[in-house]
């Protein structure tokens, strides 16, 4: 496509996919951000489009889709200010937390079951809903629930093991004494 098609495309429907991005996202920031995505969209994939009389169509139809993506992502990963649910945060964490680090989990999530290992890891690693893993994996959402259940308490126990069988593979994370510093001598 060449420019001056692109900007005719976006003089003619930028007014109503901004009204219409407006009256879903309620703000106009996320509108205009709405709006823009979508001729994004189509400077990048509109050659795909067979039936220029479809454009308008596919304009709206990609700024709706797009308004739904951003919503579910913003229900799953919902944005709280810290300030307001501190009183709901655990006082002090368990002790297996503070004693973890990152690689400690990784060995024992590669020690884990390969039945357990894929659905943990689609899960934790790549914050997978239930229904994703099901897809991904071609299993019942039933069946990921309980592989992630059985998954989570053999990784438990295979980190215990790995903390009591060898304290020195682990770091600990809360805050330790300071060492002492070694005296100056001073000859008089």
């Amino acid at each position: 496509m060449t420019d001056p098609d692109f900007e005719l495309v976006v003089r003619l429907h930028y007014a109503g996919l901004y009204r219409f991005a407006l009256s879903l996202a309620r703000s106009e920031p996320d509108a205009a951000d709405l709006t823009q995505q979508t001729f994004y969209l189509w400077a990048t994939r509109g050659h795909q489009l067979r039936d220029a009389g479809k454009l308008k169509s596919w304009l709206f139809t990609t700024l709706y889709r797009e308004f739904l993506g951003r919503r579910r992502h913003a229900d799953r990963f919902p944005h709280v200010e810290l300030s307001s649910v501190e009183d709901e945060l655990p006082a002090a964490e368990p002790p297996e937390i503070r004693s973890l680090d990152a690689e400690a989990v990784m060995q024992g999530l590669q020690a884990v079951d390969e039945v357990f290992r894929a659905p943990l890891a689609l899960f934790y690693l790549e914050d997978r809903s239930y229904q994703e893993i099901a897809a991904i994996l071609g299993i019942p959402t039933g069946t990921v629930m309980s592989r992630l259940a059985r998954g989570k308490q053999q990784l438990r126990r295979l980190l215990n093991e790995a903390a009591a069988g060898t304290p020195g593979n682990l770091v600990r994370l809360e805050p330790r004494a300071p060492l002492p510093q070694p005296q100056a001598h001073h000859d008089p």
